[in-house]
This record gives C-alpha cells, sequence and structure tokens, in this order.
C-alpha cells in the first residue's frame, strides 16, 4: 500500500497476534508514517514483532505503543529497532 500514511488502531484489543500481523504489515508497507496502536495489549512477544519490522522501516516516524503490557523485553525489541 502507498497511500495508507497514518493508521489508528487505539483500544482493538489485538493481542499478540494482532502485533506479529502488524509486524509483517510494517516489513512490506513504504508509506505508512504513523501508528497507533494504544490500548492493544500486544504484550512483548508482538513487540518483539514490531520491534523486528522497524528494522527494515524507514517510513514509520511516530508510533504510539501506551497500555499493550509492554515489559522489559519488549521494550528492548523496540529501542533496539529505533
Amino acid at each position: 500500500n502507498t497511500a495508507l500514511t497514518s493508521l489508528d488502531l487505539n483500544n482493538n484489543s489485538i493481542g499478540a497476534k494482532g502485533g506479529w500481523a502488524i509486524g509483517t504489515g510494517l516489513e512490506k508497507n513504504a508509506a505508512l508514517a504513523t501508528l497507533n496502536l494504544r490500548n492493544n495489549q500486544v504484550g512483548d512477544e508482538g513487540a518483539r514483532a514490531i520491534g523486528a519490522a522497524l528494522e527494515n522501516n524507514s517510513t514509520l516516524t511516530n508510533i504510539y505503543l501506551g497500555s499493550n503490557g509492554i515489559g522489559d523485553e519488549g521494550g528492548q525489541a523496540i529501542g533496539i529497532a529505533l
């Protein structure tokens, strides 16, 4: 998708599986600049998938991950990617 630049999935309860799906999408998407995933409980597992995708994604400039139950492990995965 080259047209979608902002995606707001706030409060959708996507969980870890949704985090993996988002990660897969981010690996392929070259247009998304803003992603709001607040309050989705992606946890460490989902955060690791998102972090792995962010290592190769240069278009995403804003990501909101508050209230997702992300602990140290998931936070490190995101931090390393950034």
